[in-house]
């Protein structure tokens, strides 16, 4: 079957030992031996574009497909994931809060051995932009939008995009749901504003099964090996419940038309 395995990470950097929120640490050391063997194994890197359509079967998907994203939009992938990127020639995708550009993550709790990192500016996403990095939407505040009113969810979508459209000069077609928070209503409404692709956090690899607002990811954890990178790449790509419970829930031919409540 054409799958198309989407890796989500987060921060890219160097990190303390630590035992939670790994899912939102990657060594860059790990992060460069992990795309050194995309490299070697042939792996195809696509662009959200590409990953949606070929999903949708208007091209054909090549085998090894996969597609980077990274949520948030720390300041510090411009020195400890891009240039890595920049050297194999890769894409991916930059979720970022459009209202909190520049400033501190402040939606953890505190971390004594951490300072809390800085996202990107509106001067680095000018440059990520040029670099041929794409820049998507991870909502206006951060906040889990299926615990909002639907007025609250589309305004968060909407200035969002409306925003990062008005800082790049260009089209800002994808998104990322904020701890993978999400409901129907969201899904109708990302169509409703104009989002072609939106990511989860929902576990598989994506088929064209899954619909575009809803696609599945694989997390790559600060603990993984490159075994286990490499077994999550290739091995694991069975959907978990709820990824089986959304592909019947928003089995739809295209977005936007006729989800459920």
């Amino acid at each position: 079957m054409n799958r198309v395995s989407i890796l989500m990470y987060h921060q890219v950097g160097r990190f303390a030992p630590m035992r939670a929120h790994r899912a939102n640490y990657c060594d860059q050391s790990r992060f460069a031996r992990q795309m050194a063997l995309l490299a070697a194994l042939g792996c195809r890197v696509l662009s959200l574009e590409q990953t949606v359509a070929g999903l949708c079967g208007v091209t054909p998907l090549p085998p090894r497909a996969l597609s980077l994203t990274f949520d948030d939009g720390y300041a510090e992938f411009m020195t400890a994931a891009l240039p890595t990127l920049q050297r194999y020639g890769f894409t991916a995708t930059v979720y970022v809060i459009a209202g909190w550009l520049g400033r501190r993550m402040i939606w953890r709790g505190p971390d004594p051995r951490r300072l809390r990192p800085r996202l990107l500016n509106a001067t680095q996403l000018r440059a990520l932009h040029a670099a041929g990095i794409a820049i998507g939407s991870h909502t206006s505040s951060h906040r889990p939008l299926a615990t909002l009113a639907p007025a609250e969810q589309r305004e968060e979508l909407s200035a969002s995009r409306a925003r990062l459209e008005d800082l790049l000069g260009a089209p800002v077609l994808h998104l990322c749901y904020p701890f993978g928070s999400f409901d129907a209503r969201t899904l109708a409404l990302a169509a409703e504003v104009g989002y072609r692709s939106a990511v989860t956090c929902l576990q598989g690899a994506a088929t064209p099964a899954d619909h575009p607002l809803c696609l599945p990811r694989k997390a790559i954890s600060f603990g993984d090996t490159l075994p286990g990178y490499a077994w999550k790449l290739l091995v694991k790509h069975a959907p978990t419940p709820a990824l089986r419970t959304w592909r019947v829930h928003a089995a739809l031919p295209a977005a936007g038309g006729g989800l459920r409540p």
